[in-house]
């Protein structure tokens, strides 16, 4: 996965993350939608997302890899 660097974090636009209110789960390329995806998945395991949210940015991170 390619580094994001905070300075080029700040510049995403907020349609480029899977929880744009809270400026969460940057998704800029492929691999880090795909990342986005996995870490999304441990998060709602741990009880620290929703469901809702997970589907949320699991149709984010395909939207990217179906570019």
């Amino acid at each position: 996965m390619a580094k994001l660097t905070e300075q080029e974090r700040d510049k995403l636009p907020k349609s480029e993350f899977g929880l744009p209110e809270e400026r969460k789960y940057p998704m800029p390329d492929a691999s880090h939608a795909r990342n986005a995806k996995a870490r999304a998945a441990q998060q709602e395991n741990k009880g620290a997302i929703s469901k809702a949210e997970e589907r949320r940015i699991d149709h984010q991170a395909d939207d990217v890899l179906d570019r």
